[in-house]
């Protein structure tokens, strides 16, 4: 099994560089293809040729190595905008917070824009996360034989990003045991452990 990379940080932005753009569709294909069976060969369509990708970028130090996230988003109409296609990698799920994290750039950055109304289909296993990000929902459906929800976000709860480009950075959650990350310190501590009535 080959272990994944233990990136120090995430930064969260839109994409602004060719290779960002090439593995957010390849990460989208992996898990809207591979992973969910929803569509056949890639998920790309209409809305991706205007639409504004944001990724999710493993770092070490601020050194962008790999996508591991993506959303879109785009504006159906003045003042009206959309979010989809909302992936994390399968291998850094369990990092937290870059789901959320996207989605906060996602309404932030059209905010910015003079969004007024932001939505989007949300499978309805992520329901709850959404609305725990202050999102209402609207209706239940069914979208690809796959139960949907169609949620709005409530715009007070996200201030106006101005700098997406830039965006936001999550810290990494390393993996690791305490022998690992400091195995000479804890070998110091347990031999200069004292008797718990040392000093009674």
């Amino acid at each position: 099994m080959i272990s994944q990379p233990q990136y120090s940080d995430y930064t969260v932005k839109w994409v602004t560089l060719p290779w960002e753009r090439e593995q957010a569709y390849a990460l989208r294909q992996k898990v809207f293809c591979q992973e969910q069976g929803l569509f056949v060969g890639d998920d790309l369509d209409a809305i991706d040729e205007h639409a504004q990708l944001l990724v999710v970028i493993g770092s070490y130090g601020g050194w962008h190595e790999q996508v591991v996230g993506t959303v879109r988003i785009h504006q159906d109409q003045p003042g009206e905008w959309c979010g989809s296609r909302l992936a994390v990698d399968p291998d850094f799920r369990r990092q937290g917070q870059l789901g959320a994290t996207l989605i906060r750039l996602a309404v932030s950055s059209a905010c910015a824009l003079g969004c007024q109304r932001f939505y989007a289909h949300v499978q309805q296993q992520n329901e709850g996360l959404f609305q725990r990000l202050h999102w209402q929902t609207l209706q239940r459906e069914v979208l690809r034989e796959r139960a949907h929800v169609f949620m709005r976000a409530e715009l007070k709860h996200y201030p106006a990003c101005h700098d997406p480009n830039s965006g936001f950075v999550v810290r990494g959650r390393l993996s690791r045991s305490p022998q690992e990350l400091a195995p000479a310190w804890l070998s110091a501590l347990k031999l200069e452990k004292e008797p718990a009535d040392a000093y009674a």
